[in-house]
């Protein structure tokens, strides 16, 4: 199976980082937030990557064709103008680097990637700028029974500040960053059929809009509910937690 992900966006929310480079190659631990992304899928087994570029793509088709260099240590003998690399770190990837644009919306970036996707029974397709500890097999085992166009990965996403206790007007103590309101909302993750792309009109259609509205107005969406770990990367606080949390060794979504 293959993964699509959404890597073109301009990230004005962390422009502090996304001046210099697309949000989904600011780093976490070293690392590309995309090669966590990239790390999540390959653990479930998927390792065929279609990457939509947009803003500053040409970023990302650099880091990949330099990989070992990024990846391995490296001697040059600059007399002999030789490089050797140690210890090569390669992962079993395939990865497809797509310009679609600066400009096109989620969906049209999808449906520039269309003709990758021929023949595909289905395929999963993700956003270049969060992560999680989403059971990808078991949602792509959910996908296959319930037969419908498009799975979706519902979330209930944490509450941003601490909430006080209370008993009247009494406080009683402090529950540290509480679920939010109790409503689920996308947080991405899908497994689609090819037939959803018939859904998007072109460059300005926007996946989260026309698309997904039609899709289960059609009886065709399921929602695969995700309770453990989910944490976009929008703003540079959120790049901190993340990064806070590999330093400590207990990212959640390490699981390979």
């Amino acid at each position: 199976m293959k993964a699509v992900i959404l890597a073109g966006g301009l990230g004005t929310r962390i422009s502090e980082e996304s001046v210099l480079k697309p949000k989904p190659m600011i780093d976490i631990g070293g690392k590309p937030i995309l090669w966590h992304i990239m790390k999540v899928y390959s653990a479930h087994g998927i390792n065929d990557f279609i990457i939509c570029c947009g803003y500053k793509g040409y970023l990302i088709k650099e880091y990949f064709a330099n990989y070992f260099l990024h990846m391995s240590d490296v001697t040059f003998d600059m007399t002999k103008n030789e490089m050797q690399v140690h210890e090569r770190h390669a992962e079993p990837w395939k990865v497809t680097l797509i310009n679609t644009g600066e400009t096109t919306m989620t969906g049209g970036r999808l449906k520039r990637v269309a003709e990758h996707l021929r023949g595909e029974e289905a395929f999963c397709f993700t956003y270049g700028d969060g992560v999680a500890d989403v059971d990808i097999t078991r949602q792509i085992a959910f996908h296959r029974r319930h037969g419908r166009l498009a799975t979706i990965t519902a979330v209930q996403p944490p509450g941003r500040y601490g909430a006080l206790e209370l008993r009247d007007t009494q406080v009683t103590g402090f529950a540290e960053k509480p679920k939010g309101d109790g409503g689920w909302i996308n947080g991405g993750f899908f497994v689609l059929s090819p037939r959803c792309i018939d859904y998007i009109a072109g460059d300005a259609t926007l996946w989260e809009a026309e698309p997904l509205t039609e899709l289960a107005r059609d009886g065709q969406l399921e929602a695969w509910h995700h309770t453990g770990f989910w944490q976009p990367m929008d703003t540079l606080r959120e790049k901190n937690q993340l990064e806070e949390l590999w330093q400590s060794g207990q990212a959640p979504w390490r699981i390979w």
